[in-house]
């Protein structure tokens, strides 16, 4: 039996439903309200098969590739710290991103669904959280349960991304923008840390 609240947290914290608001705001700015919606439900959609898919295949690939979990976890927090200084420096999401978003499965999938949701550390989490060798398939099934209620609150927040940027305007979705982004490269340090130390100590 895992621990419900605890793995909740983990997963909200990698996932990061809040920072997540910001990047949907910018990436689909030119966009009426009703393909919004559709957006937040299809970008959520695909990040969940993305997960899921990791919960049931990523190891397995990991091992076939002979690639240890430290490896995976070091190219995560690499591609993750990039991603955090393009929110820093740049505008709430870059520029070049959001003109190669040119329609809404384009936008859904990329930046939203990926790396915005589901990212590098969102899928080594569903890697890490699954290891075959310490929870058994029940476990790895409540994992997922986790997971995909994490996934819920960020379809409500991006369904209601709307109203909350009437609220904060264009000033404050940048101000989260920037501090989630150095929240981010933090988590990312983090991990190419962890991963280097776990692989010097195998």
């Amino acid at each position: 039996m895992i621990d419900y609240v605890s793995t909740f947290i983990f997963f909200f914290a990698v996932i990061d439903p809040i920072g997540t608001v910001p990047v949907f705001i910018a990436a689909t700015g030119h966009f009426d309200e009703k393909t919004k919606r559709k957006i937040a439900i299809k970008s959520t959609l695909f990040s969940a098969l993305i997960l899921l898919f990791f919960v049931v295949a990523g190891e397995v690939i990991l091992t076939s590739m002979a690639i240890p979990l430290s490896a995976f976890q070091i190219a995560g927090g690499i591609v993750l710290f990039i991603f955090a200084l393009s929110m820093i420096f740049g505008e709430s999401k870059p520029e070049q991103e959001v003109k190669l978003a040119t329609n809404s499965n384009e936008t859904a999938i990329f930046p939203l669904a990926v790396p915005s949701i589901a990212g590098p550390g969102a899928m080594l989490a569903a890697v890490l959280m699954t290891e075959n060798a310490r929870y058994n398939l029940i476990e790895q099934t409540q994992t997922a349960a986790m997971m995909l209620a994490v996934l819920v609150i960020v379809l409500i927040l991006l369904l209601c991304a709307s109203w909350t940027h009437r609220i904060i305007g264009n000033s404050g979705a940048s101000i989260i923008s920037r501090i989630m982004g150095l929240i981010l490269a933090s988590v990312a340090t983090a991990n190419v840390l962890s991963g280097i130390k776990e692989y010097f100590t195998l």
